[in-house]
């Protein structure tokens, strides 16, 4: 047993170094900043090429697009997936829950990480792609919610809503055939072709609502086909270090911590930072919690939606629970954050901001600060404060994933749902 344990803490230890040393390192040779000289002014040509292309599918502009489009939109973004996994954990499908959460937060990371335009992690800065979106006008952008609202102050390439549908709607697609233990070739016919038609309607509907470019699209597409390979190949292995490896929780707080510190601060303020940063939270929040709780509530053996162990008046009971739960923990969790952060973080000596959560501190952003060993190791360079809301929007999000996955099951338990 120590001798398991001694190689776990080594592969841990060296793959989080390995990911220090490569952000490093391409700090260092400005990478990033060579492949955005290259890549940045052919995907901009293609952008502004592909117009027309985009002017010629708006003039088959008609309400009942406008609506069918916007629906779809909807129906694939982030609020969707945030309200839609944790009703996945109370249906029993414990696994393909876990899966999808985890792959959704790394879609959101590595998809967001080419939109913006300059790391600000541990004191490096580089720029990446900050490829634009069509331009508006000529081209007719609609934004029917406040979330395309804030999608359209983003980067364009790549399309978030098309990368997602390929990665989850494929590996959804994958789970449901790997499973079927009749080998059904007309349910593999019939799947694959109703999620190709999905995909395809997502695409066409972003270049419709002037969201993005044709480019932009063929790039998801390319993207998300190679991030799905990559997650059927490794999924498993995952999803075992979860549920049985030792050290999982310190590891992925780790993990969480650098990915938030390497991260790419945009040239221009975009809402991509937050998305990022409540799927980061929420995924540490749901592995801790399924660490805890696997073998009472995420095993294999849990009853699933529409048997007689777990009927649907049951399910209905739970939403009935669990969703005022998660959002009265998500809510103590953050009036927590907003009053033990900023003692803590003046106690160690780093200056702090806040964005909007907590405007006050702002005023005081001008008062001289004792220079800490913290402030000196995160702030050596050029960031003289810290943003105090990502460390809010990170602990919210995950007590909201560990309520989701160890505190409301917990409560289904009580009450016999």
């Amino acid at each position: 047993m120590m001798v398991t344990m001694e190689g776990v803490l080594g592969w841990q230890f060296t793959s989080l170094c390995g990911l220090v040393t490569w952000v490093v390192l391409s700090s260092i040779l400005n990478v990033t900043q060579s492949i955005r000289s290259l890549i940045r002014p052919w995907v901009t040509h293609h952008v502004i090429k592909g117009t027309g292309f985009i002017l010629r599918i708006q003039k088959l502009q008609h309400k009942s697009l406008d609506v069918l489009f916007s629906v779809l939109s909807c129906v694939v973004s982030v609020p969707f997936y945030t309200g839609f996994l944790p009703l996945l954990f109370w249906s029993g499908h414990v696994k393909l829950a876990r899966q999808m959460t985890l792959l959704m937060a790394f879609c959101d990371y590595i998809g967001n990480c080419i939109k913006f335009g300059h790391f600000s992690g541990f004191m490096w800065w580089q720029d990446a792609i900050s490829a634009p979106r069509p331009s508006c006008p000529p081209v007719r952008r609609l934004t029917a919610t406040k979330d395309e609202e804030e999608h359209a102050q983003e980067y364009g390439l790549p399309s978030s809503h098309t990368l997602n549908t390929v990665c989850l709607s494929g590996y959804m697609l994958y789970y449901i055939l790997s499973h079927d233990q009749n080998g059904d070739s007309g349910l593999a016919f019939v799947g694959f072709s109703a999620v190709s038609l999905f995909i395809g309607l997502i695409g066409l509907g972003r270049i419709y609502l002037g969201m993005h470019s044709l480019i932009d699209i063929i790039g998801d597409l390319v993207m998300g086909l190679g991030i799905l390979v990559f997650w059927i190949a490794a999924s498993e292995y995952i999803d075992n270090f979860i549920v049985s490896e030792q050290n999982v929780t310190y590891f992925w707080a780790a993990l969480s911590l650098l990915l938030s510190f390497a991260y790419p601060t945009p040239e221009l303020p975009t809402p991509s930072f937050e998305f990022h940063t409540s799927f980061n939270g929420g995924a540490f929040g749901i592995v801790a919690g399924i660490q805890q709780s696997y073998h009472q509530f995420h095993h294999e053996g849990v009853p699933r939606l529409f048997t007689s162990e777990h009927t649907f008046p049951s399910f209905l009971g739970r939403v009935l629970v669990g969703i005022p739960t998660i959002l009265l923990v998500k809510f103590c969790t953050k009036a927590l954050a907003k009053w033990v952060l900023p003692v803590a973080m003046n106690a160690t000596g780093i200056p702090i901001r806040s964005s909007g959560y907590l405007p006050a501190i702002n005023k005081k952003a001008g008062e001289p600060k004792q220079s800490g060993y913290l402030r000196k190791l995160f702030f050596f360079a050029r960031e003289d404060s810290f943003d105090i809301d990502t460390a809010i929007r990170f602990i919210q999000y995950a007590g909201l994933g560990w309520a989701v996955v160890d505190l409301v099951p917990a409560l289904f338990s009580a009450l016999n749902l």
